[in-house]
């Protein structure tokens, strides 16, 4: 065998092993690590995604912003993915994969020093927690391996009502399975199902005449995520729903 061919050989065994020694299968990408914020998460707690305090409402620090090519302007808010440190003198022996899931965006910065979120790399901003579960505090960055997972969520999914008389706004957040919701139907006990609107991550809304029609009743809804599956909460909100108040339904 050629040296050429032989050293291409073993290093691709070399590669392969290490993958299996950190339990690790097809279907795993490549991209890139960094963090932000400090080891209490301050300043992960909210962000683009819409969620208002990620530790209250089930997430804890196991979250990460995404770059532009990953964020996909807010519909992959709820996602959750396995991260693994690769091929870097920085990542730590035997740390294997965390899960985190997608709760804020990292915007583009076109600085030529830090252009990690930029299109069309693919980037995870982690909590610091995270990032120093898979590599030391003095890399700054690392590259990963990553792919998407099934979200372990405790509890039912959770609808937050905000808004006002005209206008109510959903957060629907602790979403299981798939995790990345693609629609969300709201019926009252008088009324049929109702398509919303997302307005921004995992917020979703119906404004005008509709809200007013929903007035009274009890609030089911179907949500509907990435991989085609719908779970259906029936009655999860009493007649007597307010606004600021936090519903629980059923979950995938």
């Amino acid at each position: 065998m050629p040296a050429l061919q032989f050293c291409f050989v073993r290093v691709m065994v070399v590669l392969n092993l290490g993958m299996a020694a950190a339990g690790l299968q097809r279907g795993w990408q490549h991209a890139t690590a960094t963090f932000y914020g400090d080891m209490n998460g301050d300043e992960t707690l909210q962000g683009a995604c819409g969620y208002e305090n990620v530790i209250k409402q089930g997430y804890g620090l196991q979250t990460t912003a995404l770059s532009e090519a990953l964020f996909n302007k807010g519909r992959t808010c709820g996602a959750c993915f396995q991260i693994v440190c690769y091929s870097s003198k920085w990542c730590k022996n035997g740390a294997g994969a965390i899960r985190v899931t997608a709760t804020n965006y990292c915007p583009p910065t076109y600085d030529e020093k830090a252009p990690w979120c930029n299109q069309p790399r693919k980037h995870f901003d982690l909590s610091m927690p995270m990032f120093l579960n898979i590599a030391e505090y003095k890399a700054g960055i690392v590259p990963v391996l990553y792919r998407r997972v099934k979200c372990r969520k405790n509890g039912g999914i959770r609808f937050l009502l905000k808004g006002n008389q005209g206008w109510l706004l959903v957060l629907v957040y602790n979403v299981g399975g798939d995790g990345q919701v693609v629609g969300v139907k709201i019926k009252g006990a008088r009324t049929g199902w109702i398509q919303m609107e997302r307005n921004w991550g995992v917020n979703w809304q119906v404004v005008g005449d509709t809200v007013q029609k929903l007035q009274g009743q009890s609030l089911s809804f179907q949500v509907t995520t990435r991989n085609g599956r719908m779970v259906q909460s029936d009655n999860v909100a009493p007649k007597g729903w307010q606004l600021g108040k936090t519903y629980e339904g059923r979950n995938f």
